[in-house]
């Protein structure tokens, strides 16, 4: 895969929406040191639990970021249907985490979160990306056999994958040997991943029969283009998050 480091990172700003008695932070350490993480604690019998990584930090992208936040809150408020833990981190160099910005090691900060959230939660991980996030997600999960630290994960979506930026073409080979179910989510009117290009990527996924929770048969891949919206899902965010509520509760629940 082509260096990351020219691939946008959000024009949105930070959500500063928390649910008060909900929210920790817990030591998660990485390869390059200590993370900053917020955990939205889940309900004491949530069948899963799931990661949610942000944008590239150096457009400003952090755990904060509003499509990071509004996924978040589909997969932990109830009234989606979930209660799930969600934990959130910032990559290496950014906010109050150690180390400095590389462009592909932040793959294994991916890692060790999916690391942390098996041994604490011992429970199915759905884990989502948003746009450097999501090109980062699943680089962990679907190529590098090194970074496969978590085989907890079942399902993989990505949000706004960037196919397209700064003059630069980006490209996933390895996820036509990927077997886990994957939802791919962006705006028709994305910037950074034009429609066309997303299907052509999408449609040419090999489907390998694998069973999900419930051992019946998934389709391992599904694309949903989000009308009239952009990279950052602008004015569209409930759409988005119907979109993946939807999609998990067919896959999965």
């Amino acid at each position: 895969m082509t260096t990351a480091s020219a691939i946008p990172l959000t024009k949105t700003k930070p959500s500063t929406g928390v649910v008060r008695g909900l929210l920790r932070s817990v030591d998660l350490r990485g390869p390059a040191g200590k993370l900053e993480t917020v955990l939205n604690e889940g309900a004491p019998d949530a069948p899963f639990a799931a990661l949610v990584c942000h944008p590239h930090p150096l457009g400003g992208g952090t755990m904060h970021n509003k499509v990071v936040y509004h996924a978040m809150k589909t997969l932990n408020d109830k009234v989606w249907g979930f209660g799930w833990p969600v934990l959130r981190f910032n990559y290496r160099g950014t906010g109050l985490s150690h180390g400095s910005h590389d462009g592909q090691a932040e793959a294994d900060d991916v890692a060790a979160a999916l690391c942390w959230l098996e041994s604490e939660f011992k429970r199915p991980i759905v884990a989502v990306g948003f746009s450097f996030g999501a090109a980062m997600l699943l680089e962990t999960c679907c190529n590098s056999p090194l970074r496969r630290a978590s085989e907890s994960v079942r399902a993989l979506v990505a949000l706004g994958l960037p196919l397209h930026a700064e003059g630069r073409d980006y490209s996933y080979p390895f996820l036509s040997a990927c077997t886990l179910p994957k939802f791919f989510i962006s705006g028709d009117k994305d910037q950074y991943a034009p429609a066309g290009q997303l299907a052509h990527l999408v449609a040419q996924l090999v489907a390998h029969p694998v069973a999900d929770l419930n051992d019946s048969v998934a389709d391992p891949k599904r694309l949903r283009l989000i009308s009239g919206a952009d990279h950052f899902f602008t004015g569209q965010l409930r759409h988005m998050q119907t979109a993946l509520a939807g999609w998990l509760k067919e896959q999965l629940v």
